[in-house]
């Protein structure tokens, strides 16, 4: 099987509902995306591979989000602040363990 060229693809649904009802949007969703890549750039080699960080419409999560997805091992996470990004980075991304208290089903 080939190697994909993104080791960790990671997209942050931003995605903002005009009705009022549950979104990404209502969260600082871009922020937080910002947050993620600019401590992937920092983190530089410490991360194994090549990693993309994306902005996603919506994802069909509405009612959990704020919400990420990591690819290629399709893993969701939910996140409230800037520290449980910072713990995905380190954890999921650095480390290889996935943040299991973070972890959508």
């Amino acid at each position: 099987m080939e190697q994909s060229y993104y080791q960790y693809h990671l997209f942050f649904c931003v995605n903002k509902r005009s009705d009022g009802s549950p979104c990404c949007g209502n969260f600082p969703a871009l922020e937080s995306r910002d947050y993620a890549k600019q401590r992937v750039k920092a983190l530089g080699d410490t991360i194994q591979g090549n990693v993309r960080v994306n902005v996603a419409g919506c994802m069909n999560r509405c009612a959990e989000g704020p919400v990420l997805v990591i690819y290629p091992e399709a893993i969701w996470y939910r996140y409230g602040s800037l520290e449980d990004i910072e713990e995905i980075i380190s954890e999921h991304l650095v480390n290889g363990r996935i943040v299991e208290r973070l972890r959508l089903k």
